[in-house]
């Protein structure tokens, strides 16, 4: 099922350009492309969606998932990051997976 809602959500034939302009740049603007893929992605059901929490401003983040609910808390998840540019690429690899099924290397 997972690769339907992949077929569903990412279909441009460019799409290893934007991977590509993300993990180089995933904090900040972004090509219009690239912005229609993660509006794509920041589109899925709220259950179960990767975020981040800020532990320490600037200096230390920890993986989350959103319970769908409204009002209903975060669950945290042990890891951290100690760069935002780290953490948002490892999210972008999690929800493409979650959408395509194809696991991206680090």
């Amino acid at each position: 099922m997972e690769k339907n809602l992949g077929e569903k959500f990412i279909s441009s034939s460019n799409d290893r350009e934007l991977i590509a302009e993300f993990k180089r740049n995933p904090i900040g603007h972004h090509s219009p492309e690239l912005q229609r893929l993660l509006n794509q992605f920041r589109g899925i059901p709220m259950k179960d969606k990767f975020c981040l929490l800020v532990i320490k401003p600037n200096r230390l983040w920890q993986l989350a998932k959103t319970s769908g609910v409204a009002g209903k808390p975060v669950q945290k998840l042990p890891k951290t990051f100690s760069s935002q540019s780290d953490a948002e690429w490892y999210i972008f690899r999690k929800r493409w997976k979650s959408l395509t099924g194809e696991t991206l290397k680090p």
